[in-house]
């Protein structure tokens, strides 16, 4: 069985067991989470979509661990212009494991 969930904007298709890395959680390490906006979910067989989510239908995951992505180096300039940036950003992300989907 698999469902589609939607947490920090995007969409993901999740199966029990997997390990996912999404945008931050206010959630502490080793507890529970509940997302209940569903938009699908699937069988062997048969899917059931929502409109726009499904009624009833809520995945529930362990959260891992709290932590920040690898850095990215933002550089801007203006040619010509002697104008020029360097920053750089380290995304905060929240690791979680699918407990149970319940359709």
């Amino acid at each position: 069985m698999y469902a589609v969930i939607v947490t920090g904007g995007k969409q993901y298709r999740v199966q029990e067991g997997d390990v996912l890395f999404i945008e931050k959680l206010d959630a502490e390490e080793n507890s529970e989470v509940v997302f209940d906006n569903v938009i699908a979910v699937g069988g062997d067989d048969k899917a059931v979509f929502g409109k726009p989510t499904v009624a009833g239908a809520s995945v529930t995951a362990k959260v891992l661990k709290n932590g920040k992505g690898k850095k990215i180096t933002v550089f801007t300039y203006r040619s010509k212009k002697d104008s020029k940036r360097k920053m750089g950003h380290r995304q905060p992300y929240t690791k979680v494991e699918i407990v149970s989907i319940m359709a």
